[in-house]
């Protein structure tokens, strides 16, 4: 297995690709079968919508009939006593609109039911995909997917639904009334059934092409905002906010035309299907008239029944093909949902744990190559780390180091070669029970948006004296019982209300709850002011006592304590030995050493690129 860098939008088949093909074959009726499983689970639901629907199809034919009697016996007669008028039509709407109430609330039920399976299932999938569905989406296009394509799919379901529902047993309950009344007439009716079809199938296969296409639009749209939000300080300070208005211009005229040409599919089928009703409706009652004439006379109620029931065939058919654009819509949006559940594959790992491993670690000729790139990031790369060693990993940006560590939690997998944790291989370790043995800090804290206190004990219970005490041995005790609510008090997006150093130490407070056999320390003192740094290595000596430490240097008094110092360059290790014997050598730690600012190891590069 090969690792993989991150795609963008303008380059990236991503979660879409591989259900593409099957989703624009598909039928309308096989892509809605997906669905089934999401939203057939409220059996009930659909039996009380079913019957609502019912009752609402009934009271169109309650209506022409009681027209009918109103004309016949009120007017002509004048047989029917007035107070049933209101009586009969009040009674009428009634019925009509609590099975109307009925009808929306069981489809809502059932709606956002799915919708809740579908969203919850797709975020349990994501925390446990693998780890490359990361590197090949951006961000945006995933919350995008999980949050608004699935609610916007839904909601346009529910409202397609509603119309079906209604109109549709409307229509049906029309029909065999009006073959009640005249076969003969209302079979005409169904010589319109099949160019309707045909300009529905036509025209829906034009709007889920357009549609799908607006969906990726809209992700790079997202991923242009995603990247000017991330890097707002580089864009101003090379004065590309001009660069970037245009790039973002640019795509959402692109989505504009889109949106228009998805308007004419859509606006194109009402029309077509008005004027071809509309003709066949008028040479019907034309029909009715010369049969009215020339055979048994009707009576004007009858007439006006007739024709009422008629007429009421136009407005539910023409409900029923604009249907078409919210379904077709709404079917796209959830099956992005869909192409992504299928696309997540678990995480595989064995079935070998261990409740706190010794910290032995070997890399047995290992090599990682990035697809894309002929250079390999590793090259046959061995390296021994006994348990409770320290051993600091240094080279110029690009040597490889960063690779190495992340491949010890399997955030990548080399292409060659054999990594094992306490003898064992890492691949044959259940991929948790592996985790659990290492802590990180790094250059890039990340914090989510919670307290102070869960995010030291990510992924536990915060125990408050525990965490106090974290807190305290990374320094950061008296900031915290300073703050509105202490330990309590929300962080910020990405702990944006601390400093730098700040969030290094909280970083290091996490590390120390985890209490990890294994610590990595990539660059995590890079980029501080003096006062911060002196109070993140205090922090980090007391952390790394009793624990395996792999060390990515960029400070040189990490480096002088550590047991072996690691020297690497285009993916090997050039050098490896103590911090003074290395600068007897004169070698290339020597040269790393003596560069100015005292840095071993460049500045670590942009995120997505490989040190």
């Amino acid at each position: 297995m090969q690792a993989t860098p991150k795609d963008t939008p303008e380059n990236n088949e991503g979660f879409d690709a591989p259900s593409k093909s099957a989703a624009m074959n598909g039928s309308m009726l096989d892509r809605l079968k997906r669905l089934v499983p999401y939203f057939g689970k409220h059996r009930w639901a659909w039996v009380v919508m079913v019957l609502a629907s019912t009752v609402i199809g009934g009271t169109e034919v309650m209506m022409a009939t009681a027209i009918r009697f109103i004309v016949d016996d009120g007017f002509t007669k004048e047989t029917m006593p007035l107070w049933m008028i209101p009586l009969g039509l009040v009674g009428i709407f009634v019925i009509r609109g609590i099975a109307q109430f009925i009808n929306q609330y069981s489809l809502a039920r059932i709606s956002n039911h799915g919708m809740y399976l579908i969203r919850t299932m797709l975020f349990e999938r994501l925390m446990r995909a693998d780890i490359r569905v990361f590197q090949q989406n951006s961000a945006s296009k995933l919350a995008n997917t999980v949050v608004y394509e699935t609610q916007n799919g839904a909601q346009m379901l529910v409202g397609a639904a509603l119309i079906l529902s209604r109109d549709g047993f409307s229509l049906v309950a029309l029909i065999v009334f009006l073959l009640y009344l005249n076969w003969q007439l209302t079979l005409l009716v169904f010589f319109m059934v099949p160019f309707i079809a045909f300009i529905m199938k036509v025209l829906s296969k034009r709007l889920y092409k357009v549609t799908k296409m607006s969906q990726d639009a809209t992700d790079e749209l997202a991923y242009v905002v995603e990247e000017n939000s991330l890097a707002n300080r580089m864009v101003r300070l090379h004065a590309a906010q001009n660069q970037q208005i245009q790039r973002f211009n640019g795509l959402s005229r692109r989505l504009e035309g889109l949106a228009i040409r998805s308007t004419i599919a859509s606006a194109a089928m009402t029309p077509m299907t008005q004027v071809m009703a509309a003709g066949a409706i008028s040479v019907i009652v034309c029909l009715a008239m010369w049969q009215s004439r020339t055979q048994d006379p009707l009576t004007v109620g009858a007439f006006m029944q007739f024709a009422l029931a008629m007429l009421g065939l136009v407005a539910p058919m023409r409900r029923l093909t604009d249907v078409a654009n919210p379904l077709t819509r709404g079917v796209a949006a959830l099956e992005r949902g869909l192409a992504l559940l299928d696309s997540l594959g678990d995480e595989k790992g064995g079935r070998y744990t261990k409740a706190r491993a010794q910290g032995h670690i070997q890399l047995q000729s290992v090599s990682v190559h990035f697809d894309g790139h002929g250079v390999p990031a590793l090259r046959e790369l061995s390296l021994e780390v006994q348990a409770g060693q320290t051993v600091a990993l240094v080279g110029p940006s690009g040597a490889g180091k960063t690779t190495l560590v992340n491949l010890l939690p399997r955030f990548l997998e080399p292409s060659g070669g054999q990594l094992l944790l306490d003898g064992e291989p890492i691949e044959q370790w259940d991929i948790q029970a592996l985790r659990n043995q290492f802590a990180m800090v790094s250059q890039d804290v990340v914090m989510l948006n919670v307290s102070v206190a869960e995010n030291v004990a990510l992924g536990s219970k915060p125990d408050e004296q525990r965490v106090q005490a974290c807190l305290d041995a990374a320094n950061l005790g008296d900031l915290v019982a300073g703050l509105p609510k202490g330990m309590h008090t929300l962080v910020g997006h990405n702990a944006s209300k601390l400093s730098g150093g700040q969030r290094q130490r909280l970083a290091i407070a996490r590390a120390l709850y985890k209490d990890a056999p294994i610590l990595i320390l990539d660059e995590a003192t890079s980029a501080l002011d003096t006062q911060s740094e002196r109070l993140v290595q205090e922090a980090l000596q007391r952390l790394m006592v009793g624990r395996t430490t792999l060390v990515i240097a960029h400070r040189l008094s990490t480096i002088e304590h550590a047991d072996r110092v690691v020297v690497m360059d285009r993916g090997q290790i050039v050098e490896q030995g103590t911090h003074a014997s290395l600068l007897a050598e004169n070698g290339l730690y020597a040269r790393l050493h003596h560069m100015p600012a005292e840095s071993p190891s460049s500045p670590k590069p942009a995120e997505g690129t490989d040190q």
